[in-house]
């Protein structure tokens, strides 16, 4: 038995080496030392976070791994992400490399190497550990040893699971390069903590001596702009609290969202937002609303859904805020234009941060450092915002006992022609939002049948196909029916892009794609899982039998020559079928019978059909 089980794990390494051929492997040179690896990954989502480490000797799973080309982020995602490097050095090349993964933040990232036995040792980083248990290196970002490299290439494997954003930058460093690089990064950014922290202090100082709320709430702003700054760079996980894992009121939702609630509250002070701009202030205490809603999300383990409340607050709270201080700076309240420019600028670097949470813009060291900068500015124009007030303030006041019979009349007036305004403000934005709920519905259904099928051939993709086969399963169950598989190949079909070229191809698997939806019933479901690879899906109580008269029309009717400038293009297919309960009761194997009954079929001769025959026992 031993032997035996020696035997099996040679063979799966085989298989995981075989597999790994394909992919892209990333030399180290001597000069390799701060290389992004990106461009080289292959990626794999994860669904249902269902797979494993030994998931990765299936082919079937390495099919689904595709090249990240440059990616470093996949946004939002509720599931699991899989990243697959394979490393090998130069004959001058170090052999000790450190791996950092230069996330702004990561709830859970899993690092596996191979043990040099056959299988797997895991190490695991991320916010779900402490900062020295999650690290090999006392570094911000997540920095781990990797094994010497040697004659032989090395695979190894992350995965990344965090519901308010994935983003995984790699680069692989020689630690003294590393450690002259955060020297310099650690001088900037000590001079941005300097300049907040000062400010921060100041402000205090002026709000236990005047008492004035509206410095109690630019300290609590600057304070959550601060924690979150040191949450981003990492510092405030290295050294404010090391010894444990991040806590949901310091992570990246909590912390953003007391940020968020501060600069509501500030804003509604600064501007008088309750006297000259009643409905923004009714929509930033609901906004404070929302903020505290997105704690109590996070804090029972809604982490996602905790980060989408941030998103859509961020879209709407800092527009909001922008547009009040605009009007209260046209009324000639000069704090406004302050505001405006401080707040300006943090709507752009907030809309970053969002665009690298989502995935539309990739992580990159020149993004990583707007949204610091951005606080130190803004927190200097709000601390010159909040001197002028004062001043302003002491001259209103003054005035007001002058000219209060005087004015009397003039703000009656005043607050009829705003609230004229604001009905006619409300009036427009309503209309303008019906239209853009109209927009982002059908962008929703365009997005969604962009992600569930083929491009090329406008088919269900495998995505799609896993789904539905996934329901028909339980359908089956409940009804007591049948459920068959088929996988179907095109033979021969490199030679055809080799003689006539891709676009000959394109034209001809566009071509089986239509016949196959021709030659199925509407209720069955046919898919293109990639390349020249397809399947259909069959259910009923006759699947079986249907299966095989399906997959005889096929045989011959895909089999007919395709026109093309002239030249007919030809190609037979191999068809493999599995069918449930027979062989299989889950996708997986399902999948997995109906590919070997395919490659039955290529071996007998290709242009053929084959039902999966189980080993003899």
């Amino acid at each position: 038995m031993p032997r035996l089980a020696t035997f099996v794990s040679q063979l799966l390494m085989l298989a995981t080496l075989s597999l790994s051929a394909h992919a892209d492997t990333i030399s180290l040179t001597s000069r390799s030392s701060g290389q992004s690896l990106n461009e080289h990954l292959e990626l794999l989502e994860d669904p249902g976070a269902r797979l494993g480490i030994e998931d990765m000797a299936d082919p079937a799973v390495q099919q689904r791994f595709t090249p990240a080309d440059g990616k470093a982020s996949v946004g939002q995602s509720a599931n699991p992400w899989w990243i697959k490097v394979i490393l090998r050095k130069e004959h001058a090349a170090p052999s000790l490399w450190w791996l950092e993964i230069a996330s702004v933040t990561l709830l859970d990232l899993q690092l596996y190497l191979p043990d040099g036995k056959g299988g797997w040792q895991k190490r695991q980083s991320g916010e779900v550990v402490s900062f020295a248990e999650g690290r090999d290196h006392p570094h911000r970002r997540m920095l781990l040893r990797l094994p010497e490299l040697g004659e032989q290439p090395l695979t190894f494997y992350l995965r990344s699971y965090d519901p308010a954003g994935n983003s995984f930058p790699l680069k692989v460093w020689q630690l003294a390069d590393l450690k002259t690089q955060v020297a310099t990064e650690n001088l900037w950014l000590g001079l941005i903590y300097g300049v907040i922290t000062a400010l921060l202090l100041y402000n205090l100082f002026l709000f236990l001596a005047l008492r004035d709320s509206a410095y109690f709430w630019y300290v609590v702003t600057t304070t959550g702009a601060l924690l979150m700054i040191l949450g981003m760079t990492g510092h405030g996980f290295q050294y404010l609290w090391p010894d444990s894992a991040v806590p949901f009121w310091l992570d990246r939702i909590s912390v953003p969202a007391l940020w968020g609630f501060g600069a509501c509250r500030f804003t509604q002070k600064l501007l008088q937002t309750r006297r000259y701009t009643p409905w923004a202030h009714h929509l930033l205490t609901l906004s404070c609303a929302f903020y505290l809603l997105a704690v109590l999300a996070d804090a029972f383990g809604l982490r996602a859904v905790g980060a989408w409340i941030f998103v859509l607050l961020a879209i709407t709270t800092i527009p909001t805020a922008l547009w009040a201080s605009l009007k209260r700076w046209r009324q000639g309240y000069f704090p406004a234009c302050l505001y405006f420019c401080g707040y300006g600028m943090i709507l752009a670097s907030v809309n970053l941060l969002l665009l690298r949470a989502t995935g539309v813009i990739q992580p990159a060291s020149w993004n990583s450092y707007v949204f610091p900068v951005a606080v130190a500015l803004e927190s200097i124009l709000f601390s010159f915002a909040l001197a002028y007030r004062i001043q302003l303030l002491k001259n209103q006041r003054a005035e007001a006992l002058q000219r209060a019979d005087e004015e009397k009349g003039a703000r009656l007036a005043q607050v009829q022609a705003s609230a004229d305004e604001l009905q006619l403000a409300v009036d427009r934005r309503t209309a303008e939002l019906k239209h853009a709920n109209l927009q982002l519905f059908q962008q929703k259904q365009e997005l969604r049948h962009a992600a569930f099928h083929d491009a090329l051939t406008d088919l269900p993709n495998r995505r799609h196909l896993v789904e539905q086969c996934e329901s028909a399963l339980r359908g089956a169950r409940q009804g007591d029916e049948n459920l068959a598989l088929l996988l179907i190949d095109l033979d021969h079909f490199k030679p055809i892009n080799d003689q006539h070229g891709h676009d000959a191809g394109d034209l001809l698997l566009q071509h089986i794609g239509k016949r196959l939806r021709e030659h199925v019933r509407g209720s069955d479901t046919v898919a293109r899982l990639g390349g020249d690879e397809f399947a259909v899906l069959i259910g009923g109580a006759d699947a079986r039998h249907y299966a095989g008269d399906v997959a005889e029309r096929l045989l011959a009717e895909l089999a007919r020559p395709v026109d093309y400038a002239g030249h007919a293009l030809n190609v037979s297919i191999s068809i493999g079928a599995a069918f449930y309960p027979q062989h299989a009761e889950q996708f997986a194997g399902l999948y997995k019978a109906a590919d070997q009954a395919l490659y039955q079929a290529k071996a007998a001769g290709r242009s053929g059909y084959a039902v999966f025959q189980p080993a003899a026992g």
